[in-house]
C-alpha cells in the first residue's frame, strides 16, 4: 500500500575538504562540524552569523565552522560578486577577513567598497582583480551551489550539523543544545538518519515480519499466541467492545494507515498523476489488470470453498516495492517510479472496495444507518469549514466503532475521514512573511529597548508582547499547511514505523509447520504464490500492452520493456494488505495460515525476480 515516507534528513554527498572548503576552528579530535550554505547579502545569514559567533565563543575548538557559498543573485543582486570577492581574497590567505567584513556591512554594500577594503587589507590589487574575474573563482562558487542543490538546499541560510541537515530553531540555545548532543538529541539525530534511508520503512516491516515468524516457530510460540489472542475491551460495563490484540491492530491501527491511503488517493486525484485523465489511464488499466489476472489464476486452482481467498494475491505492498526501486537508484527512470506510485494509488482504491464489498461480517443495517449519520457529520464539518482537527478525530473514532458493529471493516473509517478533511488553497507567501516579520520585529524591538535601558519592561508588557507574537507566528505557520496536510505529516512516521510493523508482527506469525499436503492447502498455497509471482506482472503487462496498442495510453517516458517488466514483478510483493485479506477471507486458522505462507513465499520470489531484472538493466542518465 502506498504511503509517504518521512521527510528526508539530507546528508552532504561531498565531505568537508580542508584544502578546498573554508574551515574555521575545530582542532579538537571530537569537534562537531557546522556547515552553512549562505549568501553575503542575505539578511537572515547576517543574523545567523551572530549566533555562530556566540557558539564559537562558547565551544571554542570543539566547533568546526565550514562556510559554503550559495548566492541568490535574483533575490540579492551582487551576491555572486561578493562570493567571488571572498574567493579572490582566499587566494592571498585572507578569506576570513573578507568574509567577516562582508557580513559586517549593510546589504547595500557596493563593489567599490569591496575593492577599497581589499586595498585596506594590503592585498595585491592587481592579483586580486585578476582572481576576482578569473573562471576559477566563479567555478568554485558554482560548485558550492551545485553541491548545495544536490543536498536539498533551496534557500539561505541552510545548516548541516555533522553531515545532517539541521531544521531546528536558529536561536543560540537551541543550536547549542543540538551541538552539545545530549542523549535526547542523539536519539533524534539517529532516528532522522535512519528515516532518511530510502528503504527504512520496508526494513522495519521486514524486521517485524521476521520477529513474528521467530516467535511463532520457536519456544516463544505459546507466549506469542497468548499475546495476540488476549482480549482488550473498552466501553461501559455490559456494553463493552472487546476484541483481541490482533483484531485491534487490524481494525484499529490500520484505520490510521488507511487514513494516509485516503489522503494520498485524494491528492493524486486532485493535483497528482490521476488528476490528468490521459496520464491516469495507464496506471488505472494496469491496476485493474493486476487484480483480474491473479484472481483468475487463484480461482482456476481453487474453485471450491477456498475460492473466498481470491483477493489475497491481488494487493500490492508499495512500501517494499518503492523501497527496492529507491535502492536501485539511477537504474530506474523517474517515469517508471511515477507510474508504479500511481498504480499503487489505484490498487489502494480497489483494495478498499474489496474489503467493503466482498468481506463484510454479519451485516447489521441498523448500525449502517448510524454510520451514515457519522459520515454526514463529517461532511457537515467540512462544509462548515471547521479547521480544528479534534471534531473530525472524534467523529472518525465513532464511525470506526459503528462500521465494526455494522459488520464492515473498521479501518475504512480512515478512508472516509480522509475524504472530508478540509483543504485550503495555497496561501500567498507575501502576507504571511509580513505577518511573521512583524511579530519577530516586535520581539526584537522589545529586546533592544530592554538592553538600552538596562532593565526589562514591566512583566505584563513582556508577557503581552510574547503572547501576541507567538499567536501571530503560529497563525502564519498553521496557514502554510491545510488541516489534511498537517495530519498527514504528523501521522506518516507513526504509520511507517509503528502501526504497520505492529500489524505485520500480529499478522505474520504463522506456524510454518502447518500441513500443506492436503489438496485444499496445496491449492491455496499455489494459487497465492502463482497469483503474486505470475498473475500480477502478467495482468499488468497485458493490460498495458492492450491499452498502448489501442492508443488509449502511452508508455512512460524513458522506460524500456526490461524496466517495465522488472517493475511489474515487484508489484507482486503483496505483504501488508495481502495478509489482511487472508485474515478476512478465511475464518479457520489452517487455511488462513497457508494463505499467509503463500503471501510470504510469493512476495519474496516477486521481490527477488523484480530486483534481479532491474539490477541488470542499464543505468539511466
Amino acid at each position: 500500500m502506498a504511503h509517504d515516507s518521512p521527510p528526508a534528513a539530507f546528508k552532504p554527498q561531498r565531505a568537508v575538504d580542508a584544502e578546498r572548503d573554508h574551515v574555521r576552528g575545530g582542532h579538537d579530535p571530537g569537534a562537531v562540524t557546522v556547515m552553512i550554505y549562505a549568501d553575503y547579502l542575505c539578511p537572515y545569514c547576517r543574523s545567523l552569523r551572530g549566533v555562530i559567533a556566540r557558539l564559537r565563543k562558547a565551544l571554542g575548538e570543539r566547533l568546526t565552522y565550514v562556510f559554503r557559498h550559495f548566492p541568490n543573485e535574483r533575490a540579492h543582486p551582487g551576491a555572486e560578486f561578493m562570493a567571488r570577492a571572498a574567493e579572490a581574497a582566499a587566494k592571498q590567505d585572507r578569506f576570513w577577513e573578507m568574509h567577516d567584513w562582508l557580513y559586517e556591512q549593510e546589504p547595500s554594500i557596493t563593489q567599490q567598497q569591496v575593492l577599497a577594503f581589499a586595498r585596506a587589507l594590503g592585498l595585491d590589487m592587481e592579483r586580486f582583480q585578476r582572481d576576482l574575474h578569473h573562471e576559477e573563482a566563479r567555478r568554485h562558487v558554482l560548485e558550492d551551489v551545485a553541491e548545495g542543490q544536490r543536498n536539498g538546499v533551496t534557500g539561505t541560510p541552510t545548516v548541516f550539523i555533522d553531515g545532517m541537515r539541521y531544521d531546528g530553531a536558529w536561536d543560540f540555545y537551541s543550536m547549542l543544545e543540538a551541538l552539545e548532543r545530549p542523549i535526547a538529541s542523539r536519539v533524534q539525530r539517529s532516528a532522522r538518519a535512519f528515516a532518511s534511508l530510502p528503504a527504512s520503512g520496508g526494513l522495519v516491516l521486514l524486521v517485524a515480519a521476521v520477529a513474528a515468524l521467530l516467535c511463532a516457530n520457536t519456544s516463544l510460540a505459546p507466549y506469542y499466541r497468548l499475546f495476540i489472542a488476549s482480549s482488550f475491551g473498552i466501553g461501559p460495563s455490559g456494553h463493552m467492545l472487546s476484541l483481541t490484540i490482533q483484531a485491534w491492530f487490524s481494525e484499529g491501527l490500520l484505520a490510521i494507515f488507511f487514513l494516509l491511503v485516503g489522503l494520498e488517493i485524494r491528492r493524486e486525484m486532485t493535483v497528482g498523476v490521476l488528476a490528468d485523465r490521459r496520464a491516469a489511464i495507464l496506471p488505472v488499466i494496469a491496476a485493474i489488470g493486476g487484480v483480474l489476472a491473479p484472481t483468475a489464476i487463484y480461482l482456476a486452482l481453487n474453485p471450491g470453498p477456498a475460492a473466498a481467498g481470491w483477493a489475497v494475491p491481488t494487493a500490492t505492498d508499495i512500501a517494499f516495492t518503492l523501497a527496492i526501486l529507491a535502492l536501485l537508484g539511477n537504474r530506474i527512470p523517474s517515469g517508471l517510479r511515477v507510474f508504479v506510485a500511481a498504480l499503487a494509488v489505484v490498487d489502494d482504491i480497489l483494495s478498499v472496495l474489496t474489503l467493503a464489498i466482498f468481506y463484510p461480517r454479519a451485516f447489521e443495517p441498523s448500525w449502517l444507518l448510524a454510520s451514515g449519520a457519522a459520515v454526514t457529520l463529517l461532511f457537515a464539518l467540512n462544509r462548515w469549514r471547521v479547521y480544528a482537527g479534534w471534531p473530525y478525530a472524534v467523529t472518525a473514532v465513532a464511525l470506526g466503532f459503528l462500521l465494526h458493529a455494522a459488520g464492515i471493516h473498521a479501518a475504512l473509517a480512515g478512508v472516509l475521514l480522509a475524504a472530508f478533511l478540509p483543504t485550503r488553497p495555497a496561501p500567498a507567501v507575501g502576507p504571511l512573511l509580513a505577518q511573521a516579520a512583524t511579530a519577530l520585529a516586535e520581539l526584537e524591538h522589545a529586546e533592544h529597548d530592554a538592553k538600552a535601558t538596562g532593565t526589562a519592561q514591566p512583566h505584563i508588557d513582556q508577557e503581552t508582547i510574547w503572547d501576541w507574537a507567538s499567536r501571530n507566528l503560529s497563525a502564519a505557520s498553521d496557514r502554510l499547511l491545510s488541516p489534511a496536510d498537517r495530519i498527514e505529516r504528523a501521522v506518516a512516521p507513526w504509520s511507517a514505523y509503528l502501526i504497520l510493523p505492529l500489524f505485520a508482527f500480529s499478522a505474520t506469525g504463522v506456524n510454518l509447520a502447518v500441513d500443506i499436503a492436503s489438496p485444499e492447502a496445496h491449492s491455496i498455497l499455489s494459487g497465492v504464490v502463482l497469483g503474486l509471482v505470475i498473475g500480477k506482472p502478467l495482468g499488468i503487462s497485458l493490460a498495458c500492452l492492450l491499452a498502448i496498442k489501442a492508443r488509449f495510453a502511452v508508455m512512460p517516458d524513458g522506460v524500456t520493456v526490461r524496466n517495465f517488466i522488472g517493475a511489474t514483478c515487484l508489484c507482486g510483493i503483496g505483504y501488508t494488505v495481502a495478509l489482511l485479506m487472508a485474515d478476512q477471507a478465511f475464518a479457520l486458522e489452517p487455511a488462513s495460515a497457508v494463505a499467509k505462507i503463500g503471501v510470504l513465499i510469493g512476495s519474496t520470489l516477486a521481490a527477488l525476480l523484480g530486483a534481479i531484472i532491474l539490477a541488470t538493466s542499464p543505468r539511466t542518465s
